[in-house]
């Protein structure tokens, strides 16, 4: 009960509901379309850089080379981490989450920075080019630090993919890699109101600061049925191991009414665009790096789903094996998610910004409202 309008349906979730305009990402859930300022997203997956989607999303525009230039190598030069930073994650428990690491380095990195709380626009997109360039770091970082090895530092001559990758895996990758992973980040760079994002915009429509509505977004992006949901797709695969196993494994798990990870989405009725180009480039990489186990599997896996409930794939789905594939560690997937993820986040900062209201929504009570006062004595 409350002093909402008494016709007010209000779905659980918020499913559908419409809390605010936004230029960004549109996404059409009946024909599976995504686009980003305008532009397929999916048509463009593949054929342009995450350089590039980072400017359209922020800019309004695909940079021309003479913009994309100065725009990357200012990424470039920002990815090294400052050294008070990581001295303090060489403290951390060497079991902690990667994520729990990200969420504790964007905060240690509002600490340092003698602008965190200047919210100007132009402090405000600095920091977040800051954001951008360092989140791979951070994830890159923390492996190393986990595995007592030496950090790599960021190489300034490789793209924003390839340095990932590079400082992850020590090796600089190939052509095929990087596309992958631009594709992924770059797949991955927005998608709407999805909670990590909705947080990030309430948290700033309080006029806090940048790096507190990033922290933010990271705690939500960690649970399972948002970013989390790729690092379980691969653990069924790990699980299921053959792909002569997958029609009993399905079964068995549908009788134990386990969640199977990498299906269904809130917003598309059809299959998530995203993983068309995710599911060619699974392929792809099997091939190139001629272990094909884990994308065979995940066909089956999708398969099998269809038949028994009818649900399509998401893009947590088929990114599982190309991040695997990647030599990117199962822990660390959900870190990708967000290196891609914040490029939108910061998206919607400057958006909320521009034309901000604080976020307070109200709850459509249902609780008693007659309950007489006792004092303690006569409880």
């Amino acid at each position: 009960m409350s002093d909402t309008p008494k016709d007010l349906h209000v779905p659980k979730g918020l499913e559908d509901v419409v809390v605010g305009t936004s230029s960004i990402t549109f996404l059409d859930g009946l024909k599976g379309r995504m686009l980003y300022k305008g532009y397929d997203a999916v048509a463009m997956a593949g054929q342009v850089s995450f350089e590039e989607i980072v400017y359209l999303l922020w800019e309004g525009d695909l940079p021309t080379r003479a913009q994309l230039q100065p725009f990357s190598k200012s990424l470039a030069d920002n990815r090294a981490l400052p050294a008070e930073v990581l001295a303090v994650m060489e403290k951390f428990p060497k079991h902690c989450h990667p994520m729990d690491v990200l969420r504790e380095g964007v905060t240690l990195l509002a600490m340092v920075a003698s602008d965190a709380h200047d919210g100007s626009q132009k402090d405000n997109r600095e920091k977040a080019l800051r954001l951008v360039a360092r989140m791979g770091t951070f994830a890159a970082a923390w492996d190393r630090i986990r595995k007592g090895l030496p950090v790599i530092p960021p190489d300034p001559t490789l793209s924003h993919s390839a340095n990932f990758i590079y400082m992850v895996t020590g090796k600089k990758p190939d052509p095929l890699s990087v596309e992958a992973m631009d594709m992924y980040l770059s797949l991955l760079a927005d998608h709407d109101l999805n909670a990590s994002t909705f947080t990030a915009r309430v948290i700033i429509s309080t006029l806090s600061d940048m790096h507190s509505a990033i922290a933010g977004a990271l705690g939500a992006l960690k649970g399972p049925l948002h970013g989390g949901a790729n690092e379980k797709a691969m653990e069924m695969f790990l699980e299921i191991g053959d792909p002569a196993q997958v029609d009993s494994w399905v079964e068995k798990a549908l009788q134990e009414k386990r969640k199977i990870m990498g299906f269904g989405h809130r917003v598309y009725k059809v299959e998530d665009p995203r993983s068309v180009p995710l599911r060619a480039m699974a392929h792809r990489l099997s091939v190139e790096k001629g272990d094909t186990r884990w994308y065979n599997i995940s066909i089956k896996v999708a398969e099998a789903v269809q038949r028994h409930k009818n649900i399509y794939t998401n893009v947590d789905f088929y990114s599982a094996s190309v991040l695997y594939l990647l030599g990117i560690p199962i822990d660390l997937f959900t870190t990708v998610f967000a290196a891609g993820r914040v490029a939108g986040w910061c998206a919607h900062v400057f958006e909320q910004l521009a034309d901000n209201r604080l976020i307070r929504p109200r709850t459509d009570y249902t609780g008693p409202t007659d309950r007489v006062f006792k004092p303690l004595a006569q409880r």
